[in-house]
């Protein structure tokens, strides 16, 4: 490497201490440790906010806080109207909801939890921030007018959000970034189901995919935080409280009962999940080429229809579950509820509405597990246990067959219900329906939605392989360090008169954290670098050297041997003049008091046929590439310089009062 540098202008404490405060949340245990706390007393009030503002919506449309389970009863808001309120209230809230999500953020239709489970597998935990806002008010929205959809898909999508956000406005490199978007959603679960260890394990599970310490332990962290955050205003209890108490297994024999019921409840999650995707086709056709704004509207008549014929399919429906659970129906009535809200969630979810599926699995398990505990009851007497205690079980089943959580799944029966007696045939039940749902389908509730748009996030992404590379592995270090000068500081420009060719272009450079993962690099180079970028330290305040693609791709082959498919993709690399940034999702980071330039050695300049350790460059400037034809070469002392060569240097810019240094 040939080339000097000059000593920077010392840099101002103000400076120095931010530079220093930045670098430690991005790249300190205990930076990561102070970003988790935050998401969980976000995501904890986010959570709070948003069952709130369910309240709030249910109670505008019908004058209750809760609505559904007392049957035919028409709005106290809307008396006129009778029972006609069933199919007029979701179209008009579909008016409401369906230009929101349109206008503003598309990606708040459905439940959701895909969409992070993307943004952390392919896009680097980065989510848009107004996801959060939209999500929020669409979802409360669709459940208050009667939405049969549930509750968690928002909240883990409005957590995600927040701490995505966060994440992103202090510059986390992608590999922590995905972790604080897993403790955003762990939060969110937390805090809403009053379900620590649900939420931890949703977050690792589903989310993350992955079970690291330092993840576990930091999304633990956010979960408790959260939970601590929602329970003085939402109580302590287990959230299913209103379930019968003291149910217990009392006879080994019954675990043959319980088996059965696995298989039973197993095929009704995949059913499940088939009609929501179903549902989803239907309307597709029947809407294709009109606007989708209207959808939720005009969609809304037939969910009006289905809340007409089975009004307990209005929201949520947690209190018809505790109705169910209490031995208040009939067996044909649990049937119809079951599979009623089978059709009622994919009709909602259809028609363009915005809410999660969790709930309505634990809906359809409770009811149809009941149905089964009175069938059984009937059949085997009080020796086959109480029917609710099958109603528990199927909740945890169902779940588990749709979306192959089986460590959630187990979770979640046993924390909600607070019932830890269960545990055995909850497992027992939970692991046969994941077994079943594997065998019989590939992709989950969750991930069906991602393989019908050609992405498969259980594949072996590079992300994984490569997840403890970092760029300051691949890139070639600049000895000394380059200074970051401060804003204000004054700089000189390099004499052109100095350079052994004419310059040919001259842009500011976008620069890479040292600690962002390689797979970022391969990001940023494809749209900003084709000769390479600087790096910065995680403090801001130097740049330690040079990255270019095929150091990323030489580190790669370093790092593992099957990498080859990913290097390829990986070699694709876009001239600045024709590149298009808004195709990058990840922001931009400039490089401040530089400047890149590339000059062509012409045939009649003295450079031509010397060495790059004979010639003499501006000080300040330091030598990144020569591209000989299409082939990008390091700039070694010993390389000799043809016609035609462009050299690419990293130089001081000229001085100006510039607000944009990044500390």
């Amino acid at each position: 490497m040939t080339g000097t540098t000059t000593a920077g202008t010392p840099l101002s404490p103000g400076t120095t201490w931010r530079g220093r405060a930045a670098g430690w949340l991005r790249a300190g245990r205990g930076g990561m440790f102070l970003l988790a706390l935050l998401v969980g007393v976000g995501s904890g009030l986010g959570a709070l906010g948003f069952r709130y503002l369910i309240s709030f919506f249910t109670w505008a449309a019908t004058g209750h806080g809760q609505f559904g389970q007392q049957g035919y009863v028409g709005s106290s808001h809307l008396p006129w109207l009778g029972l006609a309120f069933f199919v007029v209230i979701p179209v008009i809230g579909g008016l409401l909801y369906g230009p929101l999500i349109y206008r503003y953020a598309r990606e708040a239709r459905g439940h959701g939890v895909p969409e992070v489970m993307i943004a952390v597998a392919d896009n680097g935990g980065r989510i848009r921030p107004q996801v959060s806002v939209v999500k929020a008010a669409a979802s409360a929205m669709c459940i208050g007018v009667g939405g049969s959809v549930g509750r968690e898909g928002p909240i883990v999508q409005i957590g995600s959000a927040l701490a995505s956000s966060l994440g992103q406005w202090v510059k986390m490199p992608e590999n922590r970034l995905r972790i604080l978007v897993a403790c955003g959603a762990a939060g969110g679960i937390s805090a809403t189901f009053n379900a620590p260890i649900t939420g931890v394990f949703f977050g690792v599970e589903i989310i993350l995919r992955e079970f690291a310490i330092d993840a576990l332990f930091t999304v633990m962290m956010s979960a408790m935080i959260a939970d601590i955050t929602a329970i003085p205003f939402l109580g302590d209890k287990p959230f299913l409280s209103g379930f019968p108490p003291g149910i217990v297994l009392h006879h080994a024999q019954n675990y043959l009962l319980v088996a059965v019921l696995a298989v039973v409840a197993a095929l009704i999650g995949l059913a499940f999940k088939a009609v929501v995707y179903k549902a989803e086709d239907l309307w597709d056709v029947l809407w294709k080429g009109r606007p989708e704004w209207a959808r939720p509207a005009v969609g809304g008549i037939a969910l009006g229809l289905l809340l007409l014929a089975i009004p307990q399919m209005y929201g949520v429906g947690y209190p018809v579950m505790y109705k169910a659970t209490a031995g208040q129906y009939a067996l044909w009535f649990l049937l119809l509820l079951s599979f009623g809200k089978i059709g009622a969630c994919g009709t909602t979810l259809g028609i363009g509405g915005s809410g999660g599926i969790f709930a309505p699995s634990l809906f359809i398990g409770v009811t149809s597990g009941m149905a089964y505990g009175e069938i059984v009851n009937h059949i085997f007497g009080a020796s086959a246990g109480q029917p609710a205690l099958y109603a528990v079980i199927a909740m945890g089943a169902v779940f588990a067959s749709a979306a192959r959580a089986p460590l959630t799944s187990l979770a979640s029966v046993v924390e909600m219900s607070g019932d830890f007696a269960l545990t055995l045939p909850v497992m027992l039940a939970v692991a046969i329906a994941s077994t079943i749902s594997r065998a019989a389908s590939y992709g989950t509730i969750y991930t069906t939605k991602l393989l019908r748009r050609g992405t498969d996030i259980d594949r072996t992404t590079p992300w994984r392989a490569l997840a403890d590379l970092k760029i300051a592995d691949a890139m070639r270090p600049f000895r000394p360090p380059l200074p970051v000068p401060p804003a204000n500081g004054s700089r000189q420009a390099p004499n052109p008169a100095a350079l052994p060719g004419p310059v040919v272009y001259q842009a500011e450079p976008q620069a890479l954290f040292a600690t962002e993962s390689v797979a970022q690099a391969l990001r940023q180079l494809a749209v900003y670098g084709r000769d390479g970028l600087p790096v910065l330290a995680a403090d801001g305040q130097q740049v330690p050297g040079w990255v270019t693609a095929p150091d990323v791709l030489r580190a790669i082959a370093r790092q593992i041997t099957t990498a080859q498919a990913q290097t390829q993709q990986a070699q694709v690399s876009a001239d600045w003049e024709h590149a298009e940034p808004g195709t990058l999702q990840h922001p931009p980071t400039p490089l401040p008091g530089y400047q890149f330039v590339e000059i062509t050695v012409t045939g009649g300049s003295p450079a031509a046929g010397r060495k790059l350790a004979d010639l003499t460059w501006p000080p300040g400037s330091v030598l990144v590439n020569v591209l000989r034809g299409r082939q990008l070469r390091s700039p070694q002392p010993e390389l000799t310089l043809a016609p035609g060569d462009r050299i690419s240097l990293l130089t001081t810019a000229p001085g100006s009062d510039r607000s944009d240094h990044h500390s």
